[in-house]
């Protein structure tokens, strides 16, 4: 397999969230598969195998398990895609069903790349894994902040949403890692969504993700659809309605993230960004 690799929700190679790519993974299993993400060692590597309706099949490894969806993998391979086969629509056939990605060339030249999740739902987070995860986080009840409560978001994968009542305690990152992948694992949540919230429209992000054997997501698509879900599903902001997620910045790869919400619950949330190829074919 040729795994390409790629940084989404960046136009540089030093930021956003490397993703490796296998354009054609036809006939490869999953040993193969898995050991291919984990010799590559970013947090997801997408598959694809063609199907003969010109929708693709893809599967999406981290270094230590498949997951459902991964968003910048998706937006990786969406712009590889693109620049060896033209920009145009692509019906993603995941685990988590059906994701179109549309592909586009901006002004500049550059492939932007355009997601459409499955539906989003949020659910409440029992009172006891709040403890235990605030507890592995190393925060306080007194760290949180009121405006975003806690929850279980979703769309296409869990995230637990856990909002920050300052910047400063999003940039102070330090977990019980083994503690907090126990708990993620037993609970099935793929990362958290540590979520400070600067305007009603503009949000910094920080995901952890020990249950792929990595420490923290430097961007995460499929959280950020998720918590354009959860802020849609909760009513704590008016859509149709674009925001935009600051992430990465506090690991020294900033990433750019843009969520467009639009009205009804039943619509899928559309995330945008770029990707970078990291190396040369």
């Amino acid at each position: 397999m040729k795994v390409l690799q790629y940084s989404a929700f960046s136009t540089h190679s030093s930021g956003g969230n490397p993703a490796g790519v296998v354009l054609d993974a036809t006939g490869a299993d999953d040993a193969s598969l898995l050991a291919t993400a984990a010799e590559l060692g970013f947090s997801e590597t997408a598959f694809v195998v063609p199907c003969g309706d010109g929708s693709l099949n893809i599967r999406y490894f981290s270094p230590l398990m498949e997951v459902p969806f991964c968003g910048h993998a998706t937006i990786a391979t969406a712009v590889a895609y693109a620049e060896r086969y033209g920009v145009g629509t692509l019906l993603l056939r995941t685990k988590a069903g059906e994701v179109p990605v549309t592909t586009s060339i901006t002004a500049e030249g550059s492939i932007v790349a355009t997601l459409v999740s499955v539906t989003p739902h949020s659910i409440a987070i029992s009172d006891t894994d709040l403890r235990e995860l605030l507890a592995a986080l190393r925060w306080s009840p007194d760290d949180l902040e009121p405006c975003l409560p806690p929850r279980v978001a979703y769309a296409g994968a869990w995230h637990p949403v856990i909002g920050a009542a300052t910047r400063a305690r999003l940039a102070d990152l330090d977990y019980d890692m083994p503690t907090l992948k126990s708990l993620m694992t037993h609970n099935d949540w793929a990362t958290i969504d540590l979520v400070w919230r600067e305007s009603p429209t503009v949000y910094h992000c920080r995901n952890p993700f020990p249950p792929g054997g990595i420490v923290e997501d430097p961007a995460t698509g499929a959280a950020a659809a998720a918590f354009g879900g959860y802020l849609r599903e909760l009513e704590l902001i008016t859509a149709p309605v674009s925001i935009t997620i600051h992430q990465g910045h506090d690991m020294g790869r900033p990433s750019l993230i843009k969520v467009t919400i639009p009205d009804g619950r039943e619509n899928g949330i559309s995330v945008t960004g770029t990707a970078i190829q990291m190396r040369a074919d």
